[in-house]
């Protein structure tokens, strides 16, 4: 039933995998460096062979959103990211508008550079703040402080960024409702067109996991999650995902298309991919770069880590686990266009989930519902088991 299948959207990934110091609660692909020591020029050319080697997977193509993640991407200079981006678009192209996103520290070192990022091309900064409050940034491990946070974002205000996310964090080691509320109400003083405010989670291979922090009970993360969402909401930001809330027509694009199951092409050490391949009898595969950046910037090494179809008994689950995020309904049509199956392939499934009032139908839509959104876990098990 591949015939189905078409070709999504095309955003691109860039990995940039060091940082000053590696936060406590961090499992990302990054390690610590000295900003004189990263070897930004090998970089650069290393990004140019992954960008060649990846570049036919476009299928003609443009980019629709660039997203510079890692790490701590504003560690490079802008100088580089602009070699990036001009390498991109002669390479394979960007559409006119692309949204072009920078993660960034708020560091004083980070926020000189912000009028030469918008420069080079960057016109969306995602600012890495994580709380307002000294003791709690302490405890996070971060080397900024409230003050550097809040200068941080009016000085990108003041060179151009009028595209603007605060990702905070909430759920910290002892931090009360007050507490997690004063962060978002400066946030929102702030202007931001857009938030991610998400719970801080354990994960294994951190520090947090293997010293555990002491954290809010459950009764209070509860409340902290129901007054948070009622704050943001009456500041006028729209929950459009699980921890993704946007002014009007500010969501990010680039996360939208994860979301909405587009393709991506993953740059850089350890970077993730995924491609729809209609010249393969509809494929799809996941990628998965060279992790550590010392072999990945060795040119003996391969590239690519791993590269794997994914089936079509797995394929509900590949889209699903991204698009039941969204707060916008899903059509059974996209389903068939994005995967290649038919929707008769997810009938007991969905069948089975309304029947439980946790996922919501009305023709050829569907989305999760409030208490499905609970469960969101449970739901997607659907497609992991028998159901």
């Amino acid at each position: 039933m591949s015939e189905l299948l078409s070709l999504p959207p095309l955003s691109v990934y860039v990995h940039i995998p060091w940082c000053v110091r590696k936060c406590p609660y961090c499992d990302f692909n990054s390690h610590a460096a000295d900003p004189d020591s990263i070897p930004v020029d090998a970089f650069v050319e290393r990004f140019r062979q992954d960008l060649n080697q990846d570049a036919p997977l476009a299928q003609g193509r443009p980019i629709t959103s660039v997203f510079f993640g890692g790490g701590t991407p504003s560690l490079l200079p802008a100088k580089a990211i602009g070699q990036i981006l001009e390498s991109l678009n002669s390479v394979i192209g960007f559409e006119p508008d692309a949204e072009i996103t920078l993660e960034a520290n708020p560091g004083t070192f980070e926020a000189e550079r912000f009028a030469d990022y918008r420069a080079a091309g960057v016109n969306r900064l995602s600012i890495g703040v994580q709380s307002f409050a000294d003791r709690f940034l302490s405890v996070l491990g971060r080397i900024h402080s409230g003050d550097n946070a809040v200068q941080a974002i009016r000085q990108a205000r003041s060179v151009g960024f009028d595209n603007l996310n605060i990702d905070l964090m909430h759920g910290l080691p002892e931090q009360s409702i007050d507490d997690a509320l004063a962060d978002l109400n400066q946030a929102i003083d702030l202007e931001p067109t857009h938030l991610s405010w998400y719970q801080l989670t354990i994960e294994q291979n951190t520090e947090f996991y293997r010293q555990p922090p002491p954290l809010p009970a459950e009764d209070t993360l509860w409340d902290i999650q129901q007054a948070g969402q009622a704050l943001i909401d009456s500041a006028g930001y729209h929950q459009y995902e699980v921890s993704a809330y946007a002014q009007t027509d500010r969501e990010c694009r680039h996360n939208l298309n994860y979301w909405q199951y587009g393709d991506f092409l993953g740059l850089g050490p350890g970077a993730h991919g995924k491609i729809t391949r209609l010249d393969d009898a509809g494929e799809i595969i996941r990628t998965r770069k060279t992790r550590l950046p010392k072999d990945y910037l060795n040119s003996e090494r391969p590239l690519i880590r791993m590269e794997e179809a994914v089936t079509e008994v797995d394929r509900p689950f590949d889209y699903f686990i991204n698009t039941l995020r969204l707060r916008t309904p899903v059509s059974l049509t996209h389903f068939e266009q994005m995967t290649g199956l038919s929707r008769a392939d997810i009938a007991p499934q969905l069948d089975a989930l309304e029947a439980k009032g946790w996922i919501k139908r009305t023709g050829d839509l569907f989305s999760t519902s409030e208490s499905g959104y609970l469960y969101l876990n449970e739901v997607l098990s659907y497609w992991l088991s028998d159901e």
